[in-house]
């Protein structure tokens, strides 16, 4: 069994928060998000560099000018460069889409870090686009996912961050782990996005999903909240991920999917560790989590799925991110995880 950790963490130290990192977490490093160190790396930002010209600060928060006159022909740019990436493989093109140290101030410091410890795997990640969506609105206030033509700009501009991360990660020899985090997926089907089909959410995780496999890399989707599972599921993604310390009962409503991934190679990134609850997190001890896990995994195999077949597909997390938490306690939370990796190595 392996960890692996969701992206967030509280350090204003990019270097800090690499040793984190390098200390829990060589054999599948993650690349931290440290949204201390600039706005530019919260998950509501960070991946919104490049996009075409017409996305525009406002009031503080950023819209697409759908008024402004050359929306359309920034549009039509756009997918020209995106077809080609995509398409002729133009990775000199894709360079226009990269994650500049502006918006990240420690991925090229990842990228050493995979190196100097010969990983076979890394994990990078991007906000979802369902959650982006959803985040995201035109000038006139209006929720960009009602719009197709700001959807499909949304998936694409994530696809190609996805794919930058992958076709840099692959340079260093490691095997990319590219979670798409979908913290909204939760809300799916309730009266704010009744209007969006789940087979809809569904596709825009998958185009994401397919340039990810499709170059090479393997596919997560993370939601920390109670999720209907069926939908990243029928999207043909490598890894679920979920937090797995409040919600493990909710993912056995839908153990008969569950039970298929699992079948066909899917992996569950079991949450375990609480980052979400400070109480429960300063009071967590290894044993207590071993319990917890143990009760999370017998959810499962009360509706008969096999426990050897969900162990040896099994990673273990942190909750969530561990960006609003104290130095220390992210720190514990990290150091949490890989000893309850380690008690089931050592067993």
């Amino acid at each position: 069994m392996e960890c692996l950790a969701i992206g967030s963490l509280p350090y204003d130290n990019p270097q800090k928060a690499l040793t984190i990192v390098q200390k829990y977490f060589n054999k599948i490093p993650f690349w931290p998000q440290l949204a201390k160190v600039s706005k530019n790396e919260d998950m509501s930002f960070q991946f919104l560099e490049g996009m075409p010209s017409f996305f525009i600060p406002q009031e503080g928060e950023f819209c697409f000018d759908t008024e402004n006159e050359a929306f359309f022909d920034d549009i039509e740019q756009f997918l020209s460069d995106y077809e080609a990436i995509i398409y002729n493989k133009d990775y000199d093109l894709l360079q226009k889409f990269a994650i500049s140290e502006n918006f990240s101030s420690t991925f090229k410091g990842f990228l050493q870090l995979i190196k100097s410890n010969n990983c076979k795997f890394a994990k990078g990640q991007i906000t979802g686009p369902f959650t982006l969506a959803t985040t995201l609105c035109d000038t006139k206030g209006r929720c960009a996912v009602y719009d197709e033509t700001l959807r499909e700009l949304i998936v694409k501009i994530l696809s190609l961050k996805a794919l930058w991360q992958v076709i840099e990660i692959k340079k260093t020899g490691a095997l990319p782990i590219i979670f798409i985090d979908e913290p909204v997926l939760t809300q799916l089907g309730a009266s704010s996005y009744l209007t969006v089909s789940h087979k809809e959410a569904s596709s825009m995780i998958k185009e994401i999903s397919d340039v990810i496999k499709d170059n090479g890399g393997m596919s997560g989707v993370h939601c920390c909240g109670k999720c209907d599972w069926t939908v990243p599921i029928s999207s043909g993604i490598d890894i679920i991920s979920l937090d797995a310390y409040a919600y493990a009962q909710n993912l056995s409503i839908f153990y008969e999917s569950i039970k298929t991934f699992l079948e066909k190679g899917g992996k569950i990134a079991w949450g375990i560790v609480p980052t979400k609850d400070v109480s429960a997190l300063e009071n967590a001890d290894l044993e207590q989590l071993v319990v917890n896990f143990k009760k999370a995994v017998n959810y499962l195999t009360k509706k008969g799925i096999n426990e050897k077949l969900i162990m040896d597909n099994s990673l273990v997390t942190p909750t969530c991110g561990a960006g609003s938490l104290s130095d220390e306690l992210a720190e514990k939370a990290m150091r949490l995880t890989f000893e309850l990796k380690e008690r089931y190595n050592d067993n």
